[in-house]
């Protein structure tokens, strides 16, 4: 067993390597990490990312602020996470989310329609991209127009995480970088003297009452739910397609029944997961499946691998659109679970019913699929598709 998150085979299929870990090496020390342990049983993740008391998210890198480290809330414990989450649930209640339901379907619409009568579509720069980034940018309060620089700056921020940077990538990375920093630190600003309604002017607002966030903090809050708000539902939406073309069976399924579509989405979150694993440091000695972790020890926890656990999911490399799903950890679990689940889970339901709705005979047009860089993230970099332009269609 030579499990590698970073080597290019298990990038391109990781599901063999997991089912491996799962059987012989529940938790396994990555040599090429560091010593990190890599845990894949559900059951053995789950309780990773309960008990943060026991596996920390604190002792990673942040988010570089003018040179100084800015700490996400995905990296902090109570009750610093506590009082950031508090924060930030602000934007994302439940019913504000539900109140984005008809915008959702009218900047789904409207991607559908641009390409509807072509015949030919890259569904990711075409629709899985600019879709759940124009939402967050306007939940933001920034201008969608900028969607191709916001998704260009997340690409670079989630590349950075992991020093995958190259040297020959560095100085265009700092240059976009440096323009990232300055057009956020002059919208906060245009906030602080004009505050909206608007996610980035609650920030602002929250920054000025009795200093509850510092002006680093807002500005690490914007890079996470930019990247967050956008890498997320990009990566559910390739996958899906990628899982229903090739299982056409099920994709028939959700023809004739457009009520499965919610179900679609859990099943796709379950069977290809848009984040694969996070980390987690241990707190103190621990053991878990037999395994000795030590003190200070990076722990991936690997949710896509427990996403299918046979003892959890039966006959979990089958896709099933009428599978009960509910249970998988594709959002995390606990104090942690992604702030953006509704959101992410909307755009994606929303975004699929006009594909299988309106895009008639779907079909992959490159026989091999480039998946992005991100080792933790999984989604196709393109997805060329082929399809009968809807007027065709109806004529006939």
């Amino acid at each position: 067993m030579d499990y590698n998150p970073l080597a290019p085979d298990v990038r391109r299929d990781p599901y063999p390597y997991y089912a491996a870990l799962r059987r012989d090496q529940p938790v396994y020390r990555i040599e090429a990490l560091g010593g990190a342990y890599a845990i894949s049983r559900y059951e053995d993740v789950l309780f990773a990312v309960t008990r943060h008391d026991l596996f920390s998210s604190t002792g990673f890198s942040g988010t570089n602020i003018d040179g100084r480290p800015a700490k996400m809330m995905i990296f902090t414990d109570p009750p610093d996470h506590t009082r950031l989450r508090n924060l930030v649930n602000r934007g994302f209640t439940p019913r504000m989310v539900a109140d984005l339901e008809p915008r959702i379907r009218e900047v789904t619409r409207e991607l559908v329609d641009r390409i509807a009568v072509a015949g030919t579509t890259d569904l990711v720069a075409d629709l899985a991209m600019p879709l759940p980034v124009t939402i967050i940018a306007e939940i933001l309060g920034v201008d969608p127009a900028h969607k191709e620089d916001f998704k260009r700056w997340s690409d670079w921020i989630v590349l950075d995480f992991f020093n995958q940077i190259s040297e020959e990538q560095q100085p265009q990375y700092e240059s976009d970088m440096e323009t990232f920093k300055q057009y956020f630190q002059r919208v906060v600003e245009e906030r602080r003297s004009q505050p909206r309604a608007d996610l980035i002017s609650a920030l602002v607002r929250a920054e000025t009452e009795q200093q509850a966030l510092t002006a680093d903090e807002v500005l690490v809050f914007i890079v996470l739910l930019l990247v967050a708000g956008n890498e997320t539902t990009t990566n559910l939406l390739g996958n899906a397609v990628i899982a229903l073309l090739e299982h056409p069976d099920e994709l028939a399924k959700v023809r004739r029944d457009r009520a499965l579509v919610p179900n679609l989405v859990e099943e796709a979150l379950r069977y290809d997961a848009p984040v694969q694993f996070l980390l987690r440091r241990a707190t103190e000695d621990a053991e878990l499946a037999g395994t000795a972790i030590p003190r200070d020890a990076m722990v991936l926890a690997i949710f896509a691998s427990a996403n299918r656990d046979e003892r959890r999911f039966p006959d979990p490399d089958r896709f099933d659109v009428t599978r009960d799903a509910q249970g998988h950890l594709s959002f995390g679990h606990g104090i942690h679970f992604c702030l953006g689940a509704p959101l992410a889970r909307l755009e994606a339901a929303i975004a699929l019913e006009e594909i299988i709705g309106r895009l008639h005979d779907l079909r992959r047009v490159e026989e091999s699929i480039e998946f992005i860089d991100a080792p933790f993230l999984r989604g196709p970099k393109r997805l060329p598709l082929a399809f009968t332009p809807i007027e065709t269609a109806v004529r006939s």
